[in-house]
């Protein structure tokens, strides 16, 4: 089976090891999991609803993943977005975490400071607890704050540090998301992906 994952930009491909993770907790079915990268294309899709479609043209798939941020906005209507945009066309699933989607890579520290390079350090990170994760109104300042603090790199070196591609890792390195179902948001996408996948007739745990 084939998944794609149609999202904004090339940061929220760190969704990727989520779903899969996800995918894997809840059938036993194999799957391919890609993120639709239309960088490339000589005129770039802007409206979600031409990116939905070229997505699907480019990333064949029995399955969409559609990411978006809710932002400012509440997450039904982030959703309802998404619906419209897709007009029925494809069997998908809404991706719609709170504020950001860095907010769901800020759960595991331990992974967190080997994403930045000293998995023994032990400078304080001011992590938030996880029930207040989505309650953060900017959790990528916050995510790229800890893993900056966690390379414990100072003056010239620390300007030198990429937290967005330490976050990528940091999405990889991450092998257990158990915790993120105490998130109502989290939980509303596992059980969206389990009702999808059961409306496909798969064997759904």
């Amino acid at each position: 089976m084939r998944a794609t994952l149609v999202a904004d930009g090339s940061s929220d491909a760190v969704l990727i090891p989520l779903l899969s993770w996800l995918l894997a907790q809840l059938t036993p079915e194999p799957w391919e999991l890609r993120w639709a990268d239309l960088r490339g294309l000589s005129l770039p899709p802007r409206h979600l609803e031409d990116r939905i479609q070229v997505a699907v043209e480019y990333y064949p798939c029995d399955l969409l993943f559609v990411h978006r941020d809710a932002e400012k906005e509440p997450p039904d209507a982030r959703m309802a977005e998404i619906i419209r945009a897709n007009r029925g066309r494809y069997r998908h699933v809404c991706v719609v975490p709170v504020h950001m989607q860095e907010a769901w890579l800020l759960h595991d520290e331990a992974s967190l400071r080997e994403a930045a390079g000293r998995p023994l350090g032990s400078e304080p990170l001011q992590l938030p607890p996880l029930k207040r994760i989505e309650s953060i109104p900017d959790p990528k300042q916050v995510l790229h704050q800890a893993l900056r603090s966690a390379s414990g790199l100072t003056g010239r070196r620390s300007k030198q540090f990429r937290p967005s591609i330490a976050a990528h890792r940091l999405a990889e390195l991450i092998t257990d998301w158990t915790p993120l179902r105490q998130l109502d948001a989290f939980q509303r996408l596992e059980e969206d992906t389990r009702k999808t996948l059961r409306g496909m007739g798969l064997d759904v745990r």
